[in-house]
């Protein structure tokens, strides 16, 4: 039996959607160029270069990748929607941002929670299939 995807659902996949592209979008236009090193390194840097250098710092201190990785271990464990789409998104936006390692982790563990949420009711009643976890 397939998983039952409902309006949450949809709305949660937009939300992990948009989060990746503006992180994606965000590293290519201001991270990426190596003019905005020179830019940010100026007396008077432009204004972006303080959501660059903070994004650049939560990198090096890997904290994109371990609050992804708790986001999913607790998805996972209360197979949760909304700790699923949370995890999920901060999953991809952590292997954008080469947190890779705890993010890709966090982000499968945090879809496995999603779409153990998902499920019907008739699985949890012990009717029909076995969650995969048993």
């Amino acid at each position: 039996m397939r998983a039952r995807f409902g309006r949450a659902d949809l709305i949660g996949i937009a939300v992990v959607i948009a989060l990746a592209a503006a992180a994606a979008g965000f590293r290519m236009a201001t991270i990426e160029p190596r003019a905005y090193v020179g830019l940010c390194a100026a007396a008077h840097a432009p204004l972006v270069c303080a959501p660059r250098h903070a994004v650049l710092w939560l990198q090096y201190e890997r904290l994109f990748g371990f609050p992804a990785l708790l986001l999913g271990l607790l998805a996972f464990a209360f197979a949760s929607r909304a700790l699923g789409i949370a995890g999920l998104a901060l999953g991809i936006v952590a292997v954008i941002n080469y947190n890779g390692t705890e993010g890709i982790v966090g982000a499968a563990l945090a879809l496995w929670g999603w779409l153990e949420a998902a499920m019907p009711a008739a699985f949890d009643r012990g009717e029909g299939q076995r969650h995969a976890r048993e």
